[in-house]
């Protein structure tokens, strides 16, 4: 039921918050994909982002490797842009994400914002 209502919240932030995905859009992090996009592909992901020693669903680390291979900035721009924010999604917990799918090659010891990727 949580699951649910933070899916349902998110799809509605994205609907309603045009105005702030134009803005983070702007930036060019995730190439031509809208920023709300991007974070609407990592909807597997919204278990994982609330704690950290959640089991990460195999779907998620799929799209955090996708995503970290096509546009690795993107990630970081996701999970720092004000619909993550709305969405009360930790960074802290969500940069953990990478670490804890194992993906190999994934941007360690980068900066995402005040964040280090571990």
């Amino acid at each position: 039921m949580i699951r649910d209502l933070k899916v349902v919240t998110v799809v509605v932030l994205l609907l309603t918050s045009e105005v702030l995905i134009l803005k983070v859009e702007g930036a060019g992090e995730c190439g031509r994909t809208p920023i709300g996009s991007a974070a609407a592909s990592l909807s597997p992901c919204l278990d994982a982002v609330s704690n950290v020693k959640a089991k990460v669903p195999l779907a998620c680390c799929s799209r955090v490797g996708a995503l970290l291979r096509t546009a690795p900035r993107c990630l970081c721009a996701v999970l720092l842009s004000p619909l993550a924010k709305q969405a009360k999604i930790n960074p802290a917990t969500a940069i953990t994400i990478p670490k804890r799918c194992n993906i190999r090659n994934r941007p360690a010891g980068k900066k995402c914002g005040r964040y280090t990727l571990p």
